[in-house]
């Protein structure tokens, strides 16, 4: 077993904050059942080192908008096309396809990065 005094900690990192903001990180630290100063060691840390798993990946987020924004692409295409009375052939459907998984991952990267159109269907509705 490792000499728990073997890494002395004699460093010290500070800050203020508000009273709210105090009593917030409190909490965290009483969810996670360890004090203040333990909790916030583990958070800087963490972040220094991030562990494997979803949060560390920092393309996750972007491939689960990518294909949340490519699926919503077909389905307003193909419910506009249906509301329309028309009739979708499996070549259309295939070129939706095509089309949305070129340009999700551009689509994603602009709302990831606050660019996204005020417009509530980003131009995909009706654009067979």
């Amino acid at each position: 077993m490792e000499n728990p005094f073997a890494k002395m900690r004699t460093a010290t990192v500070s800050t203020r904050v508000s009273e709210e903001e105090y009593e917030q990180l409190e909490a965290q630290a009483e969810a996670r059942g360890v004090t203040l100063s333990v909790w916030v060691r583990e958070v800087l840390l963490r972040q220094q080192n991030p562990e494997p798993g979803p949060r560390a990946e920092s393309g996750n987020d972007e491939t689960v908008l990518a294909e949340v924004l490519g699926l919503r692409t077909i389905l307003l295409n193909v419910l506009f096309g249906i509301a329309n009375g028309e009739k979708l052939t499996a070549e259309e459907m295939q070129k939706l396809i095509e089309r949305a998984d070129l340009s999700k991952g551009q689509k994603a990267r602009d709302k990831l990065a606050g660019k996204a159109s005020g417009s509530r269907n980003g131009g995909q509705g009706g654009a067979r």
